[in-house]
């Protein structure tokens, strides 16, 4: 087999964030220049065109429902401040429509003539988003302050009649509420009491304006599609996760039994409890009355599609014949007859499919580079369930390469997801690829706390239970070590931001188990990290890890920074000098008290980065580096 330096799977693109406009125009981002940028699409496969050209990332775009426009959102090295920028189709012309860089402005739609857009801003006060709305033609970020906040707001469309908007406030990652907020008399109307952790997302309204679509678990386990009358406040349940199995939404997947004793064929038990799976988005098109909501099946998506003939029930249109693996995005054309959606897969890099809405005709409209890499000789993982330390049996993907193995054994990255409340999924990862084509197996285990798996199995981390999950990858790299094809002697952690704590805490925990650790923008002291992230974010933080208030000591106990004396594998930690979720002084604090163990340590930060490495050249030069750090030490 050929092998390929890592800067070609690094050159492997990626188009998505599609948006469908009028006339025909489908406006997507592709990273093709290094960074995502806007592109245009006429007709499917066809030459796109660039419309914006900027060293910084693009992080969506919309387009006017009306006009030749879009709006469009960028930050600054990462900084996770965005700006608004209006994009003329037909000039080219960029105008900022914000100018407020020192605050964040979360999007929040157009309203039906595209005269209005609505965004939530932290402008009045950095710890929390206040809502606003703004004229299109407004110059010097000249915005109407609609409704002043007290937490984690966002909106999430206008009315129907153009009068109201969705409020969504986010008290943690697991406790939600929203809200309608009347334009006219500033009232806004709460439809979510509660008591305890209670998800309300992707809030859509209905075609009449008298109701909201949502996904919720306020009576199950696991999130639900339901209708939320606005008038009486009932909810009723249009489509649940029960019943469904892996793979029927696009393309069937291969059930293949694994070392932890699944029977070949059979779907595993979902590790959080009995109440199916998430339905994890949805969209309404108003005037059509079609919907497209997703089920989230052991990390693998499966899209419903159809049309609303009673307010809770949907009759379904054919299923659309999307690639295997991680299928959003939806937007729809101007008259619901078809959408756009983003799709990607383990072995297939993310591109843009517009589908017929009724017939579930799908045409790939993007043709994102490969890089002159076969995708056959991409790898696609095995879904396996190993068994941990109190019985529960912890979902992963484990890839294998396609070579013979070494006589003594693959070497493994075992790659370990942040969040804590994010899934590992089977969508397309260009590090992974060139690992598995140069020798090294991969194993990502979805632990306890992560999403997916409905919410009972996401609380077993919380605060005092943190330690639970670090535990759970001990059990992983136990079962590896069953596993013929391993080499027990050759296994990496490697994780990126609460998956770079992992790192450390695996490391200082179970000293014995690895031959290296990689942390990328992680945690390494519970304490500082909450004291210095954004103060955006603190209330959100504390919530999944304990505050510091109440639980410093034991937030203390369990950072990897104060057990520093264990450790006893190389390190390398990798960060963004301007992260705001997770302040670089996490990454010179491991390192600087790493040495004076004696443990041999590499750091690299990149003074034009955030959380995480955005541009092309930064993230060559860090998993180059990467490279060479476990052909040395594994």
């Amino acid at each position: 087999m050929h092998r390929y330096d890592i800067e070609r799977y690094l050159n492997v693109r990626n188009a998505g964030g599609a948006d469908l406009g009028p006339n025909g125009r489908l406006s997507f981002l592709l990273n093709t220049t290094g960074t995502g940028q806007v592109w245009s699409l006429d007709e499917p496969l066809g030459w796109p065109e660039q419309h914006t050209f900027f060293e910084e990332s693009v992080s969506f775009v919309d387009s006017s429902p009306e006009r030749a426009e879009a709006v469009f959102g960028m930050d600054e090295g990462g900084n996770e401040r965005a700006q608004l920028y209006l994009l003329s189709y037909e000039s080219g012309e960029i105008t900022d429509l914000t100018e407020r860089p020192e605050a964040k402005h979360r999007w929040g739609g157009w309203d039906s003539e595209g005269d209005r857009f609505a965004f939530a801003s932290n402008r009045r006060d950095e710890a929390v988003f206040d809502v606003y709305v703004q004229e299109r033609d407004a110059t010097g970020g000249d915005a109407e302050l609609v409704y002043e906040g007290d937490g984690w707001l966002s909106v999430a469309g206008w009315s129907p009649s153009d009068d109201r908007l969705i409020v969504h406030e986010a008290h943690s990652s697991f406790d939600h509420d929203v809200y309608t907020l009347d334009l006219a008399n500033g009232e806004l109307a709460h439809h979510t009491p509660h008591e305890g952790d209670v998800r309300y997302g992707s809030p859509e309204w209905g075609p009449d304006g008298e109701a909201l679509y949502l996904v919720t678990d306020r009576d199950s386990d696991t999130l639900r599609l339901e209708r939320l009358d606005l008038a009486s406040g009932e909810f009723s349940v249009v489509a649940s996760g029960e019943g469904s199995e892996r793979g029927t939404g696009a393309g069937d997947a291969d059930d293949t039994g694994d070392e932890a004793g699944d029977a070949a064929g059979a779907t595993p038990a979902k590790p959080g409890g009995d109440d199916g799976w998430n339905v994890d988005g949805v969209a309404v098109h108003e005037e059509s009355r079609r919907v497209v909501y997703s089920r989230n099946v052991d990390g693998y998506t499966e899209i419903t599609v159809g049309e609303l003939v009673e307010p809770d029930r949907i009759d379904p249109f054919p299923t659309p014949d999307l690639p295997e693996g991680v299928a959003g995005g939806v937007s729809f054309g101007p008259d619901g007859d078809r959408f756009a959606i983003t799709a990607t897969g383990s072995t297939h890099n993310a591109n843009v499919h517009v589908v017929d809405a009724t017939t579930g005709e799908t045409e790939r409209w993007t043709a994102a580079s490969t890089a002159g890499i076969p995708p056959d000789t991409f790898v696609e993982p095995e879904l396996v369930h190993y068994p941990t330390f109190d019985g529960r049996e912890i979902p992963a993907f484990f890839s294998v390469p396609e070579t013979e193995p070494p006589e003594s054994g693959y070497p493994v990255v075992v790659d370990i997801h942040g969040g804590p409340e994010s899934q590992r999924r089977p969508s397309f990862a260009s590090v992974k690829q060139y690992l598995l084509n140069n020798g090294y197996a991969v194993f990502e285990p979805n632990v306890r706390g992560s999403s997916g798996y409905g919410k009972a199995y996401a609380a077993l981390d919380d605060v005092e239970k943190r330690m639970d999950s670090v535990a759970d990858v001990r059990a992983g790299v136990e079962w590896l070590h069953d596993h013929p094809e391993v080499d027990p002697d050759s296994v990496v952690a490697m994780g990126g931001s609460y998956g770079g704590f992992m790192v450390l805490a695996a490391l200082t925990e179970f000293p014995e188990l690895w031959a290296a650790g990689i942390d990328i923008v992680g945690i390494a002291n519970f304490v500082s990290f909450l004291e210095n992230t954004g103060d955006w974010r603190r209330s959100l933080r504390e919530a999944e890890y304990g505050s510091l208030a109440d639980d410093r000591e034991f937030l203390e106990s369990i950072s990897p920074i104060n057990n520093i004396e264990a450790i006893e594998s190389p390190l390398f930690v990798l960060h963004g000098a301007n992260d705001p979720r997770v302040p670089v002084g996490e990454a010179e604090q491991i390192v600087e008290r790493a040495r004076e163990q004696g443990v041999p340590v590499r750091k690299l930060i990149f003074d034009d980065e955030g959380h995480g490495f955005a541009k092309l050249e930064n993230r060559i030069e860090a998993y180059r580096a990467v490279v060479d750090f476990l052909a040395e030490h594994v």
